[in-house]
């Protein structure tokens, strides 16, 4: 067997084991103190790994992982905001939160993987592929900047109103349970539609990330990388922002502006060659910049909501 097979096994078993960490450490009701712990356990796992990028592969490798990595990272705040949209709607309890997360985790990890493997696929066997990847983020992220919130209303979802046609689903939750007995015949509780939905934004996030990272690096192995860390650890960031997610407006705009830069960087990689320590300074001053503007912007919101209350 070659090295490849056991480098790609090790990180497999790695990533699985912190999957298994992940779902064993978040159960029922998380109070903001443990997420903030274990947020800062997965993000120095995966900033970390540049480390061994480095010793292994060295800073070419290192540099495109890192950079993958907090662009991936960043992408996936969308998710935790539309997971919100998602429970709101639904209105799981917050003890059922935790469910609902592991199974979206799992699927993006599965989803990731399998666009992973589709994508460099693609890009070997057709050169001229690289300017649909591009040309498809520079529209995701125009689409991204002038949507509404409504763009992410589970309502519009196809998959839920096909499901919601066939399958009967009682009106409230029983626990963990995803069927139940209701007037002689069994029936889905509205766990299984959640999980539906997530499922189906799972898709719709491994659609547009994948590209993304592929402006960065060809490499499989640091693309599955890169997305497995920054996936790892969602649970206890959706917990930490869970409070404050009406803060971040601006956000959805700078996400925005990622994709369109990283898509023209594809478009025009034969022309002008941009490093990727650039993209990953570029990734890390628009985002932080969108979440300080958002902060400053609202900062005023807590106070305004507690003076109102008092009345």
């Amino acid at each position: 067997m070659n090295a490849d097979f056991w480098i790609w096994t090790i990180l497999i078993v790695v990533v699985s084991g912190g999957v298994v960490i992940d779902l064993a450490t978040l159960r029922g009701r998380v109070a903001l103190r443990e997420a903030l712990i274990w947020t800062g356990i997965w993000t120095a796992l995966g900033v970390g790994f540049t480390a061994v990028m480095w010793g292994w592969r060295g800073s070419t490798s290192a540099n495109e992982y890192l950079t993958g990595y907090i662009l991936e990272r960043s992408l996936s705040f969308d998710n935790v905001f539309v997971f919100a949209v998602i429970f709101a709607y639904f209105a799981v309890p917050p003890e059922l939160q935790t469910r609902a997360l592991m199974w979206g985790v799992i699927g993006a990890l599965v989803l990731r993987g399998v666009f992973i493997v589709i994508g460099s696929e693609l890009l070997e066997s057709f050169a001229w592929m690289i300017f649909v990847f591009g040309g498809f983020l520079v529209v995701t992220g125009v689409r991204l900047a002038f949507s509404d919130e409504e763009t992410a209303d589970p309502s519009k979802n196809i998959a839920l109103r096909l499901f919601r046609r066939v399958v009967p689903v009682s009106s409230s939750y029983a626990g963990n349970a995803m069927t139940v007995i209701k007037r002689g015949r069994r029936v889905a509780t509205p766990m299984v539609a959640v999980l539906l939905v997530i499922a189906t934004t799972d898709v719709v996030f491994a659609i547009d990330s994948i590209p993304a990272i592929f402006a960065v690096t060809d490499d499989a192995f640091i693309v599955f990388a890169a997305n497995a860390f920054a996936i790892m650890g969602l649970r206890a960031l959706y917990f930490v922002l869970a409070d404050v997610m009406d803060r971040f407006h601006y956000l959805k705009y700078g996400l925005a502006a990622i994709l369109v830069i990283v898509g023209v960087k594809m478009i025009t990689e034969d022309i002008i060659h941009i490093s990727p320590w650039a993209v990953l300074l570029t990734v890390a001053v628009i985002v932080g910049g969108a979440m300080l503007i958002s902060l400053l912007a609202t900062r005023r919101q807590p106070e305004k909501a507690h003076e109102e209350s008092a009345v």
